[in-house]
């Protein structure tokens, strides 16, 4: 199998696995317990969320200074950047090119009674900043409490890279608090934590070729945060219940190869994501690319087949060995149309047509030459026999 679908997960990297086995090999874990064993693993874990530190460019042993809330994974830290921020009377900013993580907290809190605004995107899959900025003027004027806003770095379904340092801009001169989903950004571009001025940062361990199961919610000094779960002592009572150290640990090795390997990943991804295109474009000339005039993450495509469904296209690509996707994985199973594609206000034939491709720092010029030829065989074979016109 080709694997062409790592905006959804990567595979880990075996230096990784290989410093979890042996932290399990080490016997049980449990950072809380006042033991010899349980001191043993505080200090581990502690020294991983240093290590984690310092890949982020900060240091969580100053007093006063950031903080890093370990958690399952970016939905977790989504939400409890969103719920924990502001709380249920503050009014809630969201793109409409959230992730679903985001756009459905958003959804829930509207339901209930909390006022939410959807900045719109341009045709290129980029927040309009103008409306953002008329928007987020508005809901400042709406209560007491100062807004949320939560954007995302980049997209995870086009990898268009989104105007964070504008945003940012526009967020602190409204007293506006700021979370950015970093997850898809990582290893993959330039990421300062301290240039960005967010509030809060989500960082999740398996979109970096670490473990699943574990991620982070990275605090900006100073930045207070309403607990959602409760029930132990443990990060100071903001995010309680027992620590899995050997994937924080994973999760820090990830990271420090991740930002260490950065530049060449990005130069070596780019090339395959171009070559990917080209070559798809060449045999395909009526393919779209979405969001290719805007600034995008080198590892990820979303292209649109002329007079094919992306279901019929996703199932056919499995069968000949390439993994890919619709948009998220977190809606793939049912394949509904792409609401990135929707706020980008993509026609319905390219909605109806879209799949995305993306590759990572370990993939290879033979996978994807190879899945390019395989592309273009089912599509041929699809289209030939389509019944869905553009």
């Amino acid at each position: 199998m080709i694997y062409l679908d790592n905006n959804a997960t990567t595979a880990i990297d075996p230096a990784v696995a290989a410093a979890m086995a042996e932290e399990y090999s080490l016997g049980p874990a449990n950072a809380s317990s006042q033991h010899a064993v349980g001191r043993a693993a505080a200090q581990r874990m502690d020294d991983a969320v240093q290590r984690i530190g310092v890949s982020l460019g900060c240091d969580f042993s100053l007093p006063g200074g950031p903080r890093l809330i370990l958690t399952s994974g970016g939905t977790e830290s989504n939400n409890l950047a969103l719920a924990g921020l502001g709380g249920p009377h503050s009014p809630l900013l969201v793109s409409s090119l959230e992730h679903a993580s985001v756009l459905a907290f958003a959804q829930r809190s509207e339901k209930n009674g909390r006022r939410v605004f959807y900045a719109p995107a341009t045709c290129d899959g980029v927040v309009d900043v103008d409306a953002f900025t008329d928007q987020l003027h508005q809901a400042s004027r709406l209560a007491d409490v100062l807004p949320v806003v939560s954007i995302m770095s980049a997209n995870n379904e086009t990898g268009v890279i989104q105007p964070i340092e504008s945003i940012s801009s526009v967020c602190r001169a409204a007293g506006a608090s700021l979370h950015v989903d970093a997850t898809q950004s990582f290893g993959k571009v330039p990421f300062d934590v301290k240039s960005i001025d967010a509030d809060a940062i989500t960082v999740t361990s398996h979109k970096f070729h670490g473990p699943a199961g574990v991620g982070a919610l990275w605090l900006a000094p100073g930045v207070s945060l309403e607990p959602q779960f409760f029930g132990g002592e443990q990060q100071l009572t903001t995010r309680p219940g027992t620590e899995p150290v050997a994937l924080v640990i994973g999760m820090a090795i990830a990271l420090q190869l991740a930002v260490d390997n950065q530049s060449v990943a990005c130069q070596r991804m780019s090339q395959l994501r171009d070559h990917l295109e080209a070559q798809l474009f060449d045999a395909i000339p009526d393919l779209l690319i979405h969001g290719s005039s805007a600034t995008r993450l080198p590892s990820t495509t979303c292209v649109s087949f002329p007079g094919v469904d992306r279901q019929n296209m996703l199932m056919a690509l499995d069968l000949a060995g390439i993994a890919c996707s619709s948009g998220s994985a977190c809606s793939s199973g049912s394949s509904p149309p792409s609401h990135v594609l929707q706020a980008m206000r993509a026609e319905d034939w390219a909605i109806r047509s879209a799949i995305r491709f993306s590759v990572s720092r370990l993939s290879t010029m033979q996978e994807v030459t190879q899945a390019i030829e395989l592309i273009c065989r089912v599509y041929n074979r699809l289209r030939s026999g389509s019944i869905v016109e553009n």
